[in-house]
């Protein structure tokens, strides 16, 4: 099964998001985590993240960009039951039995997103509506002679 992997191509998460995903875990689409939250008392990095961020399933932190990679039936299982937890501990499900069928919607929703090559680069944009959350995942084209680790997307200067 195919199913998102973290990825970044510089430092630049570990900048615009309060916790950066770790690179290499799986990760999730993850709206879920701003049901209840007010889009106009977000920080700037809660909004970063909000816009175009993928939820790791281990460090719970945020990552703009993820790559399609295989997945097995046991990892698969942990990304399921880490975000069973992550509900019950910190988005208020009451007992793992109710929360586990929620974090398989979630897990295969993630997956679902996956039909694409192995190592497809795919981005979020993700925005508020009348009809509340709008996710668009768009995939991310590379030059064809550069592998990801030789891709510099953008660069951050300090202020001065």
């Amino acid at each position: 099964m195919k199913f998102p992997r973290t990825i970044q191509l510089d430092d630049s998460d570990s900048q615009v998001y309060e916790r950066s995903a770790i690179p290499g875990e799986w990760a999730v689409p993850g709206s879920f985590a701003f049901l209840d939250m007010d889009l106009s008392e977000m920080t700037s990095k809660q909004r970063q993240a909000f816009g175009r961020g993928f939820l790791g399933t281990e460090s719970f932190g945020w990552s703009t960009l993820v790559e399609v990679a295989q997945i097995d039936a046991v990892e698969y299982e942990g990304v399921v039951q880490r975000l069973a937890n992550h509900f019950v501990d910190h988005c208020g499900a009451p007992n793992l039995n109710a929360a586990l069928p929620l974090a398989n919607e979630e897990a295969t929703f993630a997956a679902s997103i996956c039909d694409h090559h192995l190592h497809t680069l795919l981005a979020l944009e993700r925005e508020s509506n009348e009809d509340g959350i709008a996710e668009r995942f768009k995939v991310v084209q590379l030059p064809s002679a550069a592998g990801h680790e030789n891709v510099k997307l953008w660069t951050l200067l300090d202020d001065e």
